[in-house]
């Protein structure tokens, strides 16, 4: 868990702030956000809100009274405690890509297995900068539709101790995600004061909770475990053009979804999650890492300060279809705007390709390498005696030898923590680099990604633990007709 101290980038004024809040308050209480689940339309009717079908109009002034029961910063706990985190404040948790269809290794794009999922997995263990493989990091399609979400669970809960991310496809998927988990942590009661998940329900943007998320939801919220409510904006087709628009709707969106969640449970951990950026306005396509999102960015860390809210955003977004020079700089326009907004929980970060269609591994590289850079550079100087480093300058003024400072105790001393070591980037001179294959970065990282893979190490746990859940995944297989 990376805290960051440094400044936050804060871009909205006072009169702009105003403006949102008007926006967003007409948006809830004129137009009104559509929730299509049963139970969650007689909750808020019963709580006094204006439902009509699916469509709820709320009092702006309510919706703030639930937001602010939500906690500003909570524990999320891990299975090697060393890996348990912190979310909100000054704290950013990082987790892996979630969603894509399609693994990349090398040239060789296909539809991802239960394989990829697994060595993504490892990845994830093997990278202190990630502290979670998150959920899907890739979809194992070679695995029946029904059962897969048992499978994953399996993967998360033996080949790694680091969080990871419940299951939403549908509720019962949900209620297999907690059972396995209380079997790992000494029983599903225990989650009810040890929030050991953060599961991510997407808004369906605009303005319209289905009832897959809704219904996964109530089953996190009754259990006490984070869920992580996210509008899914892609300007000109799920909001307006508009930034300022997109960010009226998000807090429509996030902030009846997590009025409805505190409904549910009052004080249940939550995070303001954002996903914004904007479409191709000449053939409708998703962009990534754009100026837009950036400034997106930037407003939603505003705004969830301004509520004290936890908030996601951000990730190493790319459009591009390979790992190339658009993967790496597109990738790096969200990620420093990602920490220059002191994002608390970070979806995406490593393996994301071709508009999140695609987990590659090589991708899951080059962002450890960012996230890396990043990392070290919002870290804060030290400014004492010792790194002021007055008597380097007095060895090497005082030497008749070459003036330099290769050599001086000071550098001998600290030459191997001074600075960043890349794990990708190459500073070779061109002969060394003509001389050892003329690689590249992907192909670099390629070979990084394989190594990671051989040298990985499961961590331990314990054989009757393991063989609890392997009982419980082969009995709800056979219920589930796999």
């Amino acid at each position: 868990m990376f805290v960051n101290k440094q400044p936050r980038y804060e871009i909205l004024s006072e009169d702009a702030m105003a403006t949102l809040d008007k926006g967003w308050k007409r948006l809830v209480s004129e137009i009104g956000i559509e929730f299509a689940s049963p139970w969650a339309t007689e909750l808020l009717a019963a709580a006094g809100q204006k439902v009509d079908g699916i469509n709820v109009k709320f009092d702006p002034e309510w919706v703030l009274e639930q937001v602010a029961k939500a906690p500003a910063q909570f524990d999320v706990h891990a299975r090697n405690p060393e890996n348990s985190v912190v979310i909100g404040g000054d704290n950013m948790v990082f987790a892996s890509a979630y969603g894509p269809p399609f693994a990349r290794r090398g040239a060789l794009r296909k539809e991802g297995t239960l394989n990829d999922y697994r060595d993504f997995l490892k990845l994830s263990q093997s990278f202190s900068l990630l502290d979670s493989a998150g959920s899907v990091v890739v979809e194992p399609n070679d695995a029946p539709l029904d059962s897969r979400h048992l499978d994953m669970q399996f993967a998360l809960e033996t080949l790694t101790d680091k969080i990871h991310m419940g299951n939403v496809s549908r509720p019962s998927n949900a209620e297999d995600s907690l059972n396995m988990a209380g079997i790992v942590f000494g029983g599903r009661e225990q989650l009810e004061t040890k929030p050991v998940m953060i599961s991510l329900l997407n808004c369906n943007s605009p303005m319209h909770w289905d009832s897959g998320m809704l219904n996964s939801m109530q089953v996190y919220v009754k259990a006490n475990q984070p869920v992580l409510l996210t509008p899914f904006l892609i300007m000109g087709a799920m909001s307006p053009v508009s930034i300022p628009a997109a960010l009226a709707q998000l807090m429509a969106e996030a902030f009846t979804g997590i009025a409805l969640a505190q409904l549910v449970r009052p004080g249940c951990p939550v995070i303001l999650g954002s996903f914004l950026t904007n479409a191709n306005m000449q053939s409708g396509s998703t962009c990534m890492g754009t100026p837009e999102s950036a400034i997106g960015l930037f407003a939603i860390g505003q705004i969830a300060r301004k509520y004290n809210l936890p908030f996601r955003s951000g990730g190493a977004f790319t459009s591009s279809q390979s790992v190339d020079a658009q993967a790496g700089y597109e990738a790096l326009m969200t990620m420093m705007p990602t920490f220059l907004a002191g994002t608390n929980y970070v979806l995406h970060s490593g393996g994301w390709l071709e508009s999140g269609l695609v987990s590659s591994f090589e991708k899951f590289i080059v962002d450890m390498e960012i996230l890396g850079m990043l990392q070290a550079t919002f870290t804060p100087l030290e400014f004492n005696e010792e790194s002021l480093a007055f008597g380097a300058h007095e060895e090497v003024m005082s030497s008749t030898d070459s003036r330099h400072f290769l050599g001086t105790a000071h550098t001998m001393e600290n030459f191997r923590t001074c600075f960043y070591r890349p794990l990708l980037s190459s500073s070779d001179a061109f002969e060394r680099w003509e001389k050892n294959g003329c690689k590249d970065a992907a192909e670099r990282a390629g070979e990084i990604a394989a190594q990671k893979l051989e040298e990985y190490v499961e961590p331990e746990l314990d054989p009757a633990i393991r063989e609890e859940l392997e009982e419980y995944v082969v009995r709800r297989r056979a219920e589930l007709g796999d």
